[in-house]
């Protein structure tokens, strides 16, 4: 299992769990720990016990952003975090999930702040919890700066456009309450509680057909920008041979048998 001083990895029974690991920088993004989300994204998709994936930060902060002189490497030890990024120029795009989009599906975690480059980074999970004192926004514009982390199009694209442009153009701070209330998040729990929300979620998703899971979230993202009569022929083509799978027959047998299931995902 793998991980980095700025980046934790963990199991909890089929769940990888990933924590964003400074808190005494309210986890900045910093080279180590963006190489620990690159390899961690990696070893779920490559590790079909993985069933789902959590992310979270350590110290009651979610992520403030991109910390610069860190990702330059400067003041830090260790050579081959330099030589990581040097050997993939993208990597630090797949880290922060604009340029790669793990199978297994991604519960985020939010407590504390999750900000600029977290709130760009949230946009890449699946699905997110937010603890009631979590602040969100994304500040670039207010420093001179451009959310180049995807906010410009993927934010439009999960939330009302009036609120993105909102969001984007003013650079303003907002609650967890307001975040739900736009569809940025979809809980909001008591503080110190949504890494236990996260968790029971994904167990939930556990519990499901791991082929299923993988092939519904394929095709939702699949067919987003699709017409309606190219989606749903792009689904069929991604749905039915989940039908002829075991994990599909044992889903049956369990169902007849009043049991739950034991998926083997073949």
């Amino acid at each position: 299992m793998g991980g980095t001083e700025h980046l934790t990895v963990r199991r909890e029974g089929a769940t990888l769990v990933l924590t964003l690991n400074r808190p005494e920088a309210r986890n900045a993004l910093s080279l180590p720990m963006l190489v620990g989300l690159h390899d961690g994204w990696l070893e779920a998709d490559a590790d079909d016990s993985v069933r789902s994936i959590v992310l979270t930060g350590a110290g009651g902060s979610f992520c403030s952003g991109m910390d610069l002189k860190a990702l330059a490497g400067n003041g830090m030890a260790g050579q081959e975090y330099r030589d990581r990024l040097k050997a993939d120029p993208d990597l630090h795009w797949k880290a922060m999930l604009r340029h790669h989009r793990p199978r297994k599906p991604v519960v985020a975690a939010v407590e504390g702040h999750c900000v600029a480059g977290g709130t760009e980074m949230l946009q890449g999970t699946d699905i997110r919890v937010a603890a009631d004192s979590a602040t969100f926004g994304l500040f670039e514009v207010r420093r001179g700066l451009f959310p180049i982390g995807g906010s410009t199009v993927r934010l439009q694209r999960q939330i009302p456009r009036t609120h993105a442009l909102e969001m984007l153009l003013t650079g303003r701070p907002y609650s967890a309450r307001e975040a739900a209330a736009i569809g940025l998040v979809g809980h909001v729990v008591p503080d110190g509680t949504a890494l236990d929300k996260a968790l029971e979620i994904a167990e939930q998703i556990n519990a499901c057909g791991p082929l299923a899971v993988e092939a519904v979230k394929a095709s939702v993202y699949e067919t987003a920008e699709m017409t309606e009569s190219d989606g749903l022929a792009a689904e069929l083509t991604m749905g039915w041979p989940v039908f002829d799978t075991a994990d599909a027959k044992e889903g049956a047998r369990a169902f007849a048998e009043k049991r739950p299931p034991r998926y083997q995902r073949a």
